[in-house]
């Protein structure tokens, strides 16, 4: 039994002839009238009773046209999803992305996504910058998403494994106590002389948040009383929510650092800021699925 018999089949009893069916299918009638006389002869038992009026299901009919409904409707929802496979609506793909992007921009790419691709499963990872690389280029993830200090340094270093795609610009912004509510804005980088302040543990390979804070205190001639350093940035956060230390982070599309309970302000003068970078294998957008989110990426760029 072929699925092109049941079709046949279904089509002749629902145009209640074969001459209509014929015409419905695009097909002469005596290849439809031979096939479906293959299908009774290959299971012993007559569908069909041919009469002047055209013809009607018998109850072994009625049985296959029900049967033969179930069967057609489940191949054609499957032929369905794989087209949206191969559109890049359906599918799943690994992300792995530094929290700092975790906390506005990557929820936000996947609220756009969701609208056109509702069935593209988006999974999630959040390691640190040189371990989002390492498990892109070991197959674990198929995108990943990190912020660095110099892209064209990263570029020089990575490019010829790695496709980049730019997401643009990261604002560092000054991140101080909450009882720091009446402080200028935007609060001046010299202010930061003498006091304790917090910086992240430098990411191997990947020139991002120390390098550039670094450097805008060597510009400006800011000396810290005190640098404590933290693993990462979300570790060193609630020590400025209890008033322990200031810091400079990253802020993406100036609402990450919203979510938690510190004073947040521009930077007077503003530093240069980061750049956050979406990273896929070489020839991975061949995947419909990333190939979705990089377009998504592109364009964000692009408004």
């Amino acid at each position: 039994m072929e699925l092109r018999q049941l079709r046949y089949f279904t089509a002749v009893v629902a145009a209640g002839s074969f001459t209509a069916a014929a015409t419905e299918l695009h097909l002469s009638q005596p290849p439809l009238s031979v096939s479906v006389s293959k299908l009774e002869s290959e299971l012993g038992v007559p569908l069909l009773v041919r009469t002047s009026r055209g013809v009607e299901p018998t109850s072994a009919g009625r049985f296959l046209l029900d049967a033969a409904s179930r069967v057609l409707g489940d191949v054609d929802d499957i032929t369905a999803a794989l087209r949206r496979f191969g559109a890049g609506a359906a599918g799943s793909l690994t992300l792995a992305a530094v929290p700092v992007l975790m906390w506005h921009r990557v929820p936000d790419l996947m609220r756009e996504l969701s609208r056109e691709a509702s069935d593209l499963e988006i999974r999630l990872v959040d390691p640190p910058p040189w371990t989002a690389i390492e498990m892109l280029e070991q197959r674990k993830v198929d995108l990943a998403a990190v912020v660095v200090d110099d892209p064209r340094r990263f570029a020089a270093r990575h490019g010829d494994t790695l496709d980049i795609l730019d997401w643009g610009p990261v604002p560092l912004v000054a991140v101080l106590p909450t009882e720091a509510c009446d402080a200028p804005d935007p609060f001046p980088l010299r202010a930061f002389d003498g006091e304790p302040v917090l910086l992240p543990r430098r990411a191997p390979a990947v020139r991002s948040l120390p390098e550039a804070v670094e450097e805008e205190f060597r510009r400006h001639g800011v000396v810290p009383g005190l640098v404590r350093t933290v693993d990462t940035i979300q570790a060193g956060l609630p020590l400025i929510e209890a008033g322990v230390a200031r810091a400079i982070l990253p802020d993406p599309d100036r609402a990450s650092l919203a979510r938690f309970d510190v004073t947040v302000r521009a930077l007077d003068p503003a530093p240069r800021p980061l750049r956050a970078l979406v990273l896929s294998r070489r020839g991975g957008d061949a995947d419909p699925g990333v190939a979705r989110v990089l377009r998504h990426v592109a364009a964000r760029q692009e408004k």
